[in-house]
């Protein structure tokens, strides 16, 4: 299995570290673009926040290819 990051603001993501995964914090609408951008091919799934899922928009969470992503419950 390849690399899963947890992507969105700090106090959300921190604890994921805890269980392998690794995060990025974007508390911004900027830098989570730039964060979604700057994912490489080792990352096969994306845990995204709420705010990083509305800021990237539904497509990303509907696509078929990798990264998958996915929406945190709030």
């Amino acid at each position: 299995m390849g690399l899963v990051v947890v992507l969105g603001e700090s106090v959300q993501v921190q604890g994921y570290a805890l269980a392998g995964a690794k995060t990025i914090v974007a508390e911004t609408p900027d830098e989570v673009f730039h964060a979604w951008d700057a994912l490489n091919g080792a990352v096969t799934l994306v845990v995204l926040t709420p705010f990083a899922a509305e800021t990237l928009g539904g497509a990303v969470l509907s696509r078929t290819r990798e990264p998958l992503a996915v929406r945190m419950t709030s």
